[in-house]
């Protein structure tokens, strides 16, 4: 893999995750779609873990911003902004760039062929049952009016995760049913060549659950939900005092209940002090332990994680060109790889190299 010019304040990775072995390196395909910035629901799902990574295996990210536009087509600009914002909020969290090239979608057009290709393997009937296809289209409210390109997004998916050869895709869970269909995909090309042809991936799940919103529906950046990673003070401060906890919990003497109260499950998130925080939630269901002494303790532990990413970032936003740079060399890579696989992926329906 392509690795960068250094970048000035580029941070080293840490450990691999329990579970993956250091004995082959895997190849690792992770992306978001620039329509907002990052928040701490990705941290936990899966941002942590690609700095983990990052090291250890081959790993690229896609800035997804043909996919931005499935629902965002009147505001390409907008679009065209967010993909750097999206790269910035990479570089802070500690992503190095000669470790892990970076690269824009909307530079590859490699993808756009293999994602045709693919649709031919796929009904309309598979991509309806797709449940994450289905949870989406119900928070935008399309009903019927569902743009083309948004339903067929997991076939998109399936091109960018092949296209690098991916075999370890580290997702939330919510994403699962996108790497089931990116096998199925794989596996009908195989079938139709006789021989495989890519390999198969495998999810990565953070050991994390999905990390709720504020007022405990899913994090969502359009529900204005989510504490971004960018967040300052003000912005920490006003949203864990708007997180929903326990509605019976009217007085700190009264016994409090964990389950569903967001503010624990950001504190199991992001609290370093594990064992700190299983004595709150003792004291919380026993009684005498006040929503308020919780969500001040919560927001000095995210105060704390978020004020070196902020930090960087601001260091990096200083100089656009050098993002601008490490994109354009790490898309040119990533398309040499697509062109490969395309080559592959027409040979098999009998059509002659591009």
């Amino acid at each position: 893999m392509h690795r960068h010019s250094p970048v000035p304040g580029a941070t080293p990775g840490t450990h691999t995750p329990p579970g993956i072995s250091n004995e082959r390196r895997e190849v690792v395909l992770t992306g978001d779609r620039p329509t907002g910035p990052l928040h701490l629901g990705h941290f936990a799902g899966s941002l942590r873990t690609r700095v983990a990574l990052q090291h250890e295996h081959d790993q690229t990210i896609l800035i997804a911003d043909l996919q931005a536009l499935t629902d965002n087509a009147g505001r390409p600009v907008d679009v065209r902004r967010q993909a750097m914002e999206l790269a910035l909020d990479y570089l802070a969290i500690g992503i190095d760039p000669n470790a892990t090239t970076i690269a824009l979608q909307s530079g590859i057009p490699e993808l756009a062929e293999l994602t045709v290709l693919y649709l031919n393997l796929v009904t309309v009937a598979r991509l309806e049952r797709n449940p994450t296809v289905r949870e989406e289209i119900a928070l935008r409210g399309f009903g019927r009016a569902i743009p083309a390109g948004f339903l067929v997004y997991p076939v998109s998916q399936a091109a960018d995760i092949t296209a690098v050869r991916a075999t370890l895709v580290p997702v939330g869970d919510d994403q699962l049913p996108m790497i089931e269909q990116t096998n199925e995909i794989v596996r009908r090309l195989a079938h139709l060549a006789g021989h495989p042809v890519l390999p198969e991936c495998r999810p990565l799940l953070s050991d994390t659950p999905r990390l709720p919103g504020i007022d405990g529906r899913k994090a969502s950046k359009s529900l204005g939900n989510a504490i971004s990673l960018s967040a300052i003070p003000d912005e920490i401060r006003a949203k864990v005092r708007a997180m929903f906890t326990d509605s019976r919990h009217l007085r700190p003497s009264d016994p409090g209940h964990i389950e569903g109260n967001v503010v624990f499950a950001y504190l199991d998130a992001f609290d370093p002090d594990g064992s700190e925080v299983q004595e709150l939630k003792k004291r919380y269901q026993a009684g005498g332990l006040g929503d308020v002494v919780l969500k001040r303790r919560l927001e000095e532990v995210l105060e704390s994680l978020l004020a070196p990413i902020r930090a960087r970032r601001q260091e990096f936003a200083r100089d656009p060109g050098a993002i601008e740079s490490l994109l354009r060399t790490g898309t040119a890579s990533t398309r040499e790889t697509a062109a490969s696989v395309l080559r592959d992926v027409r040979a098999v329906f009998a059509l002659d190299p591009p």
